[in-house]
């Protein structure tokens, strides 16, 4: 065992991803004894594995009580230890955002729709989707469009994305950029997706394709608060029966 888990921490530190299908991997995402000496050994130095059912690939990060010694050690707090600057780790943002949401929207749906298909209670439960079945890029004319232009200009825009494909985040074909393995793995989703779903980014991610979802659910918010109120109160905006009046004339 203490073989396999020097291998497993060594490809993962130097490989900095490691495919969920591998087998050292699936011994620590389902051998408990294995996993319980992998997380030791990974905290003797800091780190922690990083995975979650939704990702085809697992990968080590920082436990909680070492991020202020890594990134609050120099004259100013860190953003990041990649090296990728403020534009960049918006840009990075900006693709978790139009890529990892719209993902994990369309797989939580599966899950759903799964379960209420399940006649058998005690049935096998079916593997999570992933890759391209459910991951869908983004043109890379089309987020130049929007944002570039807020991000620095082409040159930019273009050196971050040459640094983002480097480090694993994206994978850039043809003008058209991809989820890499480190996208889903490295940004947490539970933090993150609140503030963007309703934060300053929801009006943008409105207007792009495949958001439809966005505005669905600030509809049924907005019917839901409609039918809250007491129809015995009359409406919120009563005109004068003169006004009144004019108003059905002009319409």
């Amino acid at each position: 065992m203490e073989t396999e888990i020097k291998t497993l921490t060594a490809r993962l530190l130097a490989h900095r991803v490691v495919p969920r299908g591998d087998a050292l991997a699936k011994k620590a995402l389902l051998d408990d004894s294995f996993r319980l000496e992998l997380d030791k050994s990974l905290a003797a130095v800091g780190l922690r594995l990083v995975e979650n059912p939704y990702a085809e690939h697992v990968a080590v990060a920082l436990l909680p009580e070492m991020t202020e010694p890594v990134f609050g050690s120099g004259d100013a707090w860190l953003n990041n230890n990649l090296g990728l600057p403020r534009d960049g780790v918006a840009l990075l943002v900006i693709l978790w955002s139009l890529i990892i949401l719209p993902k994990r929207e369309r797989q939580i749906a599966r899950v759903e729709a799964g379960k209420e298909s399940q006649s058998d209670m005690f049935g096998a439960q079916k593997p999570l989707e992933t890759g391209e079945a459910v991951s869908t890029g983004v043109s890379e004319d089309a987020l130049y469009a929007d944002f570039g232009k807020a991000l620095g200009g082409r040159t930019r825009f273009n050196a971050n994305l040459g640094r983002l494909v480097n480090l694993g985040f994206i994978v850039r074909r043809n003008r058209w950029l991809d989820e890499g393995p480190m996208l889903d793995l490295m940004i947490d989703y539970a933090q993150l997706a609140p503030r963007i779903i309703e934060g300053a980014l929801a009006d943008v991610l409105l207007r792009r394709e495949g958001r439809d979802a966005l505005a669905d659910k600030r509809a049924e918010a907005a019917e839901d608060e409609a039918e809250a109120v007491d129809d015995s109160a009359g409406p919120l905006f009563d005109l004068p029966p003169d006004e009144d009046a004019a108003h059905e004339e002009t319409r």
